[in-house]
């Protein structure tokens, strides 16, 4: 399964949106679930799912580009390197989302990729 990420680039309002693909073959199968073999990784997933409920401090700005890494960071009260860290993971394995917009990056569950893997699992495992 192929996956696609696409993003556009603004000069105008500084959004910068990254094209890359991801495969979700046996390989990355591995790394999903080494990905998800952290609970801290699982607990960021989990409030990314309702961010509206977990991440009260950005109502005021939305969600349409996702929450703000510093809100993650410092709802998970860790350094801002290991939840970056922790974020690259999960994007790596195809979980989350990310948009930069000026200096500030957002993430947001990749939902499709949540699907792929539930048909993944009942499917062959």
């Amino acid at each position: 399964m192929l996956v696609f990420f696409k993003a556009m680039s603004s000069l105008q309002n500084a959004l910068v949106y990254r094209e890359f693909q991801i495969y979700l073959c046996p390989m990355d199968q591995v790394e999903i679930f080494k990905a998800l073999s952290n609970k801290t990784r699982l607990q960021i997933l989990q409030w990314l799912k309702e961010p509206q409920l977990n991440f009260p401090d950005q109502l005021d700005v939305g969600f349409a580009a996702g929450v703000c890494v510093g809100q993650i960071q410092k709802k998970a009260g860790l350094t801002q390197s290991t939840v970056s860290e922790y974020l690259a993971v999960l994007q790596r394995a195809g979980l989350v989302k990310s948009k930069r917009v000026g200096q500030w990056t957002f993430y947001s569950r990749n939902e499709e990729a949540f699907n792929t893997l539930f048909e993944t699992i009942k499917s062959t495992i």
